[in-house]
Order: C-alpha cells, then sequence, then structure tokens
C-alpha cells in the first residue's frame, strides 16, 4: 500500500479512537458502569489509539518491510480493540478469546519494525 493510503488510514483511525473514547466516556457511560467494563473500554481506546499514531508514522516512512508492520497494526486495531469494544458494550465473554489474536498482530508489527530498522 501506499505511503500515503496508510496516512490516510492513520488519520481515520485516529479520528475513531477519540470518538469512540469520548463516546465511551459519555453516551456509553451508564452500559459500561453496568456491565463493569469503563477499564476494558478505556483499553481499546488507548491501543486503537496509540497503533494509530504509528500508522501515521508509517506512512510518513514508507517502504514494503513497513507496509507489512502497518498490515499488522491494522488488523491488530480491528481485532485487539474492535472485541475490546464490543466486549465491554455486549458482556459476551468469549469476545475476550479473540483479543490475544489481536495482540498477536500488534507485537508481530513491533517486530517487523525492530527487523526492518537500518542499523547505524
Amino acid at each position: 500500500m501506499r505511503a500515503m493510503n496508510w496516512t490516510r488510514i492513520a488519520a481515520i483511525l485516529g479520528f475513531l479512537a477519540v470518538a469512540l473514547g469520548a463516546f465511551g466516556a459519555h453516551a456509553l457511560k451508564a452500559t459500561l458502569i453496568a456491565n463493569q467494563t469503563e477499564a476494558i473500554w478505556e483499553t481499546a481506546a488507548r491501543y486503537h489509539l496509540i497503533h494509530a499514531v504509528v500508522l501515521l508514522f508509517l506512512g510518513q516512512r514508507g517502504g514494503q518491510a513497513l507496509n507489512r508492520a502497518g498490515y499488522c497494526f491494522l488488523a491488530g486495531i480491528v481485532i485487539f480493540s474492535g472485541s475490546l469494544y464490543l466486549l465491554s458494550v455486549t458482556g459476551i465473554k468469549i469476545l475476550g478469546a479473540i483479543t490475544p489474536l489481536g495482540g498477536l498482530c500488534l507485537l508481530t508489527g513491533w517486530i517487523l519494525i525492530f527487523l526492518n530498522t537500518k542499523k547505524v
């Protein structure tokens, strides 16, 4: 994927992270308190935003090797944060079993960045 596309995806994901964080803190507050899942929602939003910023960085750097890391981060945000968002609202505990797969995607992205960093 081209660097410009990663930058746009990062912008969309960053926007969504902030919007979902605010939505959880305000509109969903009663639901999250009732489900006792406020901390889970906050974790989802935090990891979502952090990795959106990393995608922004990758979009600026570009390169095929970092492109793979971008895909890992994108998948990780969707699976990790997405499953936590759904778990927080629905209370369906089985969604917690999906979350580690997203975490593995995020970890893989970081490893790919490390492996593709030029030595100084």
